[in-house]
């Protein structure tokens, strides 16, 4: 019986199988409302349906309710990252998803990408990452599996710009990280699918 609720426990917090999106698949558009406005994406299930349909699994089951936009990686001249999401908290965490690289995919990371965020290979889960600037260095290379990019914003740029702005402390949780840690984290309040 133990056994049993433990499968039932697991199976509810894996996403929904994946279908492959037909060729001619509009993109899922979600706004994720903040504590500082709103930014919308548009998700490409066409080409990245794995970490498409982990992201809609978050945002489906409001596991993204009440996260934060926490993390501004500066690159130069106004470019970066700004990471936000569960920031690996148990309690909110899905089953990790297998690695979709942009050599597999044929997306990059350039201005306005949204990306997961992971560790290893394999162990993405929701946190996600918004380019700002030219970002292909984290594309897949022979070397390299890059990053998992699997949609674009359509609008809210002029926010996300403002958060890789954002004051950020001189520590960090790691030493990759020193100077990325935004001072006051900015809310995320809901995200939605739209329409």
């Amino acid at each position: 019986m133990i056994a049993g609720l433990a499968a039932l426990l697991l199976a509810s917090r894996a996403p929904a199988a994946v279908p492959h999106a037909p060729a001619h698949a509009a993109p899922t558009l979600v706004r994720i409302e903040t504590d500082a406005g709103a930014i919308v994406v548009a998700l490409d299930a066409r080409h990245a349906p794995v970490t498409t349909a982990n992201f809609l699994a978050y945002v489906d089951q409001h596991r993204l309710d009440g996260t934060n936009f926490y993390r501004a990686v500066r690159s130069g001249r106004g470019e970066g990252l700004v990471q936000g999401g569960i920031s690996n908290d148990m309690t909110r965490m899905l089953k990790p998803v297998k690695h979709e690289p942009t050599s597999v995919t044929g997306l990059h990371h350039v201005d306005g990408t949204i990306s997961m965020a992971r560790d290893d290979l394999g162990t993405a889960t929701g946190d996600f990452f918004i380019v700002v600037g030219d970002g292909r260095y984290l594309d897949a290379t022979r070397k390299d599996p890059g990053y998992a990019a699997f949609g674009h914003v359509v609008a809210g740029m002029p926010l996300v710009r403002r958060m890789l702005a954002a004051p950020t402390f001189k520590g960090g949780w790691s030493p990759d990280t020193k100077g990325q840690q935004i001072v006051h984290p900015i809310r995320i309040l809901s995200a939605r699918r739209v329409g």
